[in-house]
């Protein structure tokens, strides 16, 4: 995987706590084992006027032109709750964003996203609706992340965020759960070489 350093893009408010992973990606769309092909269904519930996926709700965020192309998605506490399920990074993802900022992240969700390179930020609720605010009145801002330095820019403000320094290190890397194993071949391959001896 390409490793993530920065991003910079427009972001789209999505002012809601508690949405889970079967908003996220309903369950009957989990039909396949590859990360690809799940963005068109991404929040399908809320997106769609029909079961088909004809007919767009101009209602929702994710529809409007005003927040097309996004890159950043905005949320409150406990984003991405419920199941385990690995598909709901991999839907986010494949819609086009690449770091979601919420109030608080599922535990599970957040460890999903580091092993699929979308940044998970977490920032207080006071910044959050700093961050509701700027795009509210301005739809085009545009979010600059800076994983190395830990910060996101928004105009003239800049916002520290907390990341553990293994998450960090896998995120720029670009190691998934097996990349990481594999970063340790040269250790792992010493190790069997001196066991066959003993054996």
């Amino acid at each position: 995987m390409t490793g993530f350093t920065e991003l910079s893009g427009k972001a789209a408010p999505l002012d809601q706590a508690n949405i889970d992973t079967d908003q996220i990606i309903p369950k009957q769309f989990l039909t396949s084992v590859t990360r690809s092909g799940y963005g068109k269904h991404l929040f399908h519930d809320w997106r769609y006027l029909d079961l088909h996926e004809q007919e767009l709700n101009p209602e929702f965020t994710l529809t409007q032109d005003k927040h097309k192309e996004a890159k950043v998605l905005l949320s409150r506490e406990n984003f991405g709750c419920g199941s385990s399920r690995e598909h709901a990074p991999w839907a986010l993802a494949d819609f086009g964003f690449g770091c979601i900022i919420a109030t608080s992240l599922a535990d599970i969700f957040y460890s999903n996203c580091i092993n699929n390179q979308l940044l998970p930020i977490a920032l207080s609720s006071n910044i959050m609706d700093e961050l509701f605010e700027y795009v509210g009145s301005n739809p085009d801002v545009i979010f600059h992340i800076d994983l190395p330095s830990q910060t996101v820019k928004v105009g003239e403000s800049s916002y520290k965020f907390e990341i553990a320094q293994h998450h960090k290190q896998n995120m720029i890397k670009g190691l998934d759960a097996i990349g990481q194993t594999l970063d340790f071949d040269q250790s792992i391959s010493a190790f069997e070489e001196k066991r066959a001896a003993w054996l």
